[in-house]
């Protein structure tokens, strides 16, 4: 594996942004300290900030590739070549594909969790980001439950949410806009779908102890697990007791602070800070970020997100760059047991990312390193040395 050493700009160390030269070997960091030295290959990193890579453990944006319009779809491998393509570009070195297995068919069914599971572990080693399976149990998917336990058990699964939309799906049968997305996305009949929802709910009194023992099996297994959209204190609390430490996306501050005090991480979308506020008309991530209620922020369902939220958050004052990008990077790393990577510091993982940050509000990635490999570069002028493998001539 080439060694790489970055000289000549900044680089978040600790929590300082300083003058560094970075030395990278045998896919590790060997070294981050204010002195040049030799390596295969050099970069010119001037005008740059050298940042942790991006860890991000909830993003399903990748389902835009598969399906890119209701009942439109596309292999998985392509789609999740095209999302590594995209998460790299955007400074994301770690990727949970965050991929719901519901009781609904189509896009979020069995047969599409099977097939992302598979073709996750199969790609794993062609992809250039470290791309791990985040399942999102939809908690009245109670026919999932043996088989998630098998893979909990096996190692297969890198994080496990807890979700439930069923809830939200009955009270939007109402809603004839909602209703009809939900049916088209399903591919069943109205009435096929109505069937189904009807049958689905006959199950609520069962939820409870699925959760509990998939939870347990979890916790055995070291999986770190997640609940989803929290909607009150008590609610948290009961996941805590089951060993769930991580509160995605809570939907008020009462439950946010509740998570924050009994010591979880809370993770907030990265868009929902670029954009001024929740999609849904949920609690802005901006004011948890600003009231110390906030974790973790992931892309989500938009991948350059992470990246813009945190030097916005830091242009807002609301929160210095070391801090903002901990948010994105180490903090995630943390959550996820990843004790690996999100710093830069000798030993870790040299996951890596160069930052032209001239423009605050748009910064732009210029380099990656991933793993200790040069894995992309947008300026190929900073190459400033490399040794190439000598030829050799055998005699005729």
């Amino acid at each position: 594996m080439t060694d790489i050493l970055i000289e000549g700009g900044h680089a978040l160390i600790g929590n300082a942004v300083v003058d560094a030269s970075i030395h990278i070997a045998d896919g590790k960091i060997a070294e981050a300290s204010s002195r040049s030295g030799a390596a295969s290959l050099r970069l010119d990193s001037h005008g740059l900030i050298a940042l942790p890579g991006i860890v991000d453990m909830h993003g399903d944006a990748f389902e835009r590739q598969m399906m890119p319009r209701p009942g439109v779809d596309f292999p998985v491998d392509v789609a999740l070549v095209d999302s590594d393509r995209q998460a790299i570009a955007n400074g994301i070195t770690t990727v949970f594909h965050a991929t719901t297995w519901s009781w609904e068919p189509g896009l979020r069914g069995t047969e599409n969790a099977h097939r992302l599971l598979n073709a996750i572990e199969n790609m794993r080693p062609h992809l250039a980001a470290d791309t791990r399976f985040h399942l999102r149990q939809e908690t009245f998917n109670l026919e999932a439950e043996p088989t998630i336990a098998e893979w909990l058990a096996a190692g297969r699964v890198d994080l496990l949410a807890f979700n439930d939309h069923m809830h939200m799906t009955a009270a939007s049968m109402n809603n004839p806009k909602k209703r009809a997305r939900m049916v088209e996305r399903s591919g069943l009949s109205e009435s096929e779908f109505d069937g189904l929802v009807e049958r689905v709910m006959t199950g609520a009194d069962k939820v409870p102890a699925s959760i509990a023992r998939l939870a347990s099996i979890g916790r055995d297994s070291g999986v770190p697990l997640l609940s989803h959209d929290d909607e009150s204190p008590d609610q948290r609390a009961h996941f805590r007791s089951l060993g769930i430490a991580v509160a995605e996306f809570p939907i008020n501050e009462e439950t946010a602070r509740a998570a924050i005090e009994g010591g979880d991480f809370t993770v907030f979308g990265a868009p929902n800070v670029v954009r001024g506020g929740s999609h849904t008309g949920w609690i802005s991530a901006a004011e948890m970020v600003s009231k110390g209620l906030c974790s973790i922020l992931a892309s989500d369902y938009y991948y350059p997100a992470p990246l813009l939220a945190a030097f916005l958050l830091a242009t807002d004052n609301i929160l210095p760059l070391p801090q903002a990008w901990s948010l994105v990077s180490a903090a995630p790393a943390a959550a996820t047991g990843l004790h690996d990577r999100g710093q830069i510091a000798t030993g870790k993982r040299a996951d890596i990312i160069l930052v032209d940050a001239r423009e605050p509000l748009r910064p732009r990635v210029v380099a990656v390193i991933a793993g200790g490999r040069m894995i992309h570069l947008t300026e190929p002028q900073r190459i400033l040395s490399a040794v190439t493998a000598e030829r050799r001539v055998e005699p005729a």
